[in-house]
């Protein structure tokens, strides 16, 4: 249970099992970005519509059946976990009826949606869809998958997934995204955006570290997230540091000025940039082979 000690930023599970994590715009303080997450068991449903919101859902862990007003999507889904292999995700536009079916127990799901003014086409983006690309260098090291990233055919909606290896740092050097800022030519250098952060670790104990905070302070925040939280990112540098011994995951939904994920290194630590050693040999965490 979340303590009157513990920051606003950081939202705990409330329940061990149906939908046990739900962020509204309202409860986050924000404007546009929802998000949740749920765990179902074989043969259990889940029925639900979009609205006026575009929806993305992300198999966790296990396999099901989406089935909705705007097509169906049979037995999609195949890792056990988030560090058995790569991702299977839908993207449901706005006026769409769903209905999810298990077909594992502890099957896992998550779903970020935000307002959308304009229709677009579901798409089913499978494990071989996904682009994956490495950032940083030596204890900076990690992989991200993409699921909905820049230039994906929907409004607003931008996500990823981001594996840190045991003891390595993560969102790093510490970057922001709380301005909306162009160049002279108009292209986008800095969008505003919301976003979260949900956690998953390879073994139960696993916990990591995040900082949040602002150039004067005015946001200066410590955090410490387990499996299942979910840590809300308004404004700030938000670097993550993976504890000794626990692999580290967190999906990351976003929503704002832009469908982009445009952003400004603090000017503090940006050289850091300059000296990455080599990519650490942990890099890659989850392949496509791993799941054959």
């Amino acid at each position: 249970m979340k303590s009157h000690l513990e920051s606003r930023l950081l939202v705990r599970p409330f329940s061990d099992s149906g939908e046990f994590v739900w962020i509204t715009p309202s409860t986050a303080g924000w404007e546009h970005l929802y998000f949740g997450a749920r765990r179902m068991q074989e043969d259990e449903s889940w029925e639900s519509k979009t609205g006026d919101l575009e929806f993305g859902l992300v198999i966790l862990a296990g396999a099901c059946s989406i089935r909705s007003s705007n097509g169906e999507w049979l037995k999609i889904g195949r890792r056990r976990t988030v560090f058995d292999g790569m991702p299977y995700a839908l993207y449901l536009p706005r006026n769409t009826e769903f209905k999810v079916t298990a077909h594992t127990d502890n099957f896992l799901l998550a779903y970020g949606a935000c307002k959308c003014e304009v229709d677009h086409v579901p798409k089913l983006v499978t494990p071989e869809d996904v682009a994956v690309e490495f950032r940083g260098g030596g204890s900076a090291s990690r992989q991200i998958n993409s699921l909905f990233p820049p230039g994906f055919n929907c409004h607003r909606l931008v996500a990823v997934e981001v594996y840190t290896p045991a003891g390595n740092w993560s969102s790093y050097p510490p970057h922001k995204h709380d301005v909306h800022r162009v160049d002279a030519d108009g292209k986008i250098i800095e969008a505003d955006l919301e976003e979260i952060y949900f956690y998953q670790f390879d073994r139960p104990e696993g916990y990591a570290i995040q900082r949040i905070y602002t150039s004067d302070r005015r946001v200066n925040e410590t955090i410490t997230a387990e499996s299942g939280d979910v840590v809300l990112v308004p404004e700030g540098y938000h670097p993550v540091a993976a504890a000794h011994g626990y692999n580290a995951y967190y999906l990351n939904f976003l929503a704002g000025s832009a469908q982009s994920l445009a952003n400004s290194d603090d000017p503090d630590h940006i050289w850091i940039k300059e000296n990455w050693p080599s990519k650490d040999p942990r890099v890659p965490v989850v392949t496509l082979e791993m799941e054959k």
